[in-house]
């Protein structure tokens, strides 16, 4: 089994770990680096990523500005000992965006996805029309968007998955509200000439949180593992925070759309069974499969990125012993297997 991970700063060190693509791709740009929505799951990796990038390629003298809400003390405080300029601040509750750092390079990671299907208006507050407030400010910017391959319809195993040629077919407020961010970005591009790239996510893996957490955590506990979705996408979310900043060398007017996943359909029936080995515990399986799943074609992500230098099995491997190793989760779970849209 692949070596896995003594504690959480073990994690967190190979999450900021920049690749050399990642700095050859940063040599190439210049200027300050505003990272919106710095305080969730992927903003803090990704923002220290980014400060050790921009050193690495000879730009430490561009600053990288974390901006967030910051409820959690800790997370400013490791930001700030990072060299990440934190930068408190709510974007939905300000009046004006005025007063933000400006900087030719943004990227925007606001969301609300749980709660949305109870909250819609909220959904679309934060999805929908903050973008349009921050297309506005960094109408001269390179702005990356994430955004969620939940904007495409279910599909076959056998397709491969949705590639960014599928026409949306949002299911529910939440990806209705995501497909009307990117719709909002996109008229930026279009009306004000401003440099878009839209990424769609799905889904990050980093041992807290993710869909491995969620089927290893079951295995577990010997609860049982339901196969009605019967497949998925994964992918390690150091690579996926790359990607996200390797984007901004091909943000355009012409919009640069990519899927963001692994290159893998996984099963997830498989998955738990070999958790289930790793962990030396009984698999209970439960459910029939259903013919589709939300699946997203990853290939034009991996011809231009390369692929992931994590592997899925090494992704399971970790994660089984992060779980039995009892190593700090976010008790948050992704709700991958959702079908009706409502989270």
């Amino acid at each position: 089994m692949s070596k896995g991970f003594a504690s959480e700063a073990e994690l967190e060190e190979l999450l900021v770990t920049p690749s050399a693509g990642l700095i050859r791709d940063l040599s190439q740009g210049a200027g300050d680096l505003v990272i919106l929505g710095a305080g969730g799951k992927m903003g803090p990796t990704l923002a220290v990523l980014a400060r050790k990038a921009f050193d690495a390629a000879g730009r430490s003298g561009d600053t990288v500005y974390a901006v967030s809400r910051f409820a959690d003390q800790s997370v400013r405080e490791g930001l700030t000992a990072a060299g990440v300029k934190v930068v408190p601040f709510d974007l939905i509750e300000s009046e004006s965006l005025a007063s933000l750092p400006d900087a030719p390079n943004v990227v925007f990671m606001v969301g609300a996805k749980f709660g949305a299907a109870t909250s819609p208006s909220w959904a679309w507050e934060v999805n929908a029309a903050l973008p349009d407030r921050i297309a506005r400010r960094y109408r001269s910017s390179s702005i990356v968007a994430l955004s969620t391959g939940n904007i495409y319809p279910f599909v076959s195993p056998a397709t491969g998955g949705a590639s960014e040629r599928v026409a949306p077919a949002p299911i529910g407020e939440y990806a209705q509200s995501c497909l009307g961010r990117e719709r909002v970005f996109e008229f930026a591009a279009q009306e004000r000439g401003t440099s878009v790239a839209i990424v769609r996510l799905n889904y990050a893996v980093d041992l807290r949180y993710g869909v491995l957490a969620d089927i290893v955590s079951a295995v577990h506990a010997g609860e049982p593992v339901s196969i009605e979705t019967a497949n998925v996408n994964v992918i390690w979310q150091g690579y996926a925070n790359e990607v996200v900043l390797r984007s901004l060398t091909h943000a355009s007017s012409d919009i640069f759309t990519i899927n963001l996943t692994g290159p893998e359909t996984l099963s997830v029936e498989s998955i738990a069974r070999r958790m289930g080995e790793l962990l030396e515990h009984d698999v209970t399986i439960v459910g029939e499969p259903q013919p589709t799943a939300l699946l997203n074609d990853s290939s034009k992500c991996m011809s231009l990125f390369g692929y992931p230098s994590v592997s899925a099995e090494t992704l399971i491997q970790w994660q089984a012993q992060w779980i039995e190793a009892g190593l700090p989760m976010t008790a948050k779970p992704t709700k991958w297997a959702t079908r009706d849209g409502k989270f």
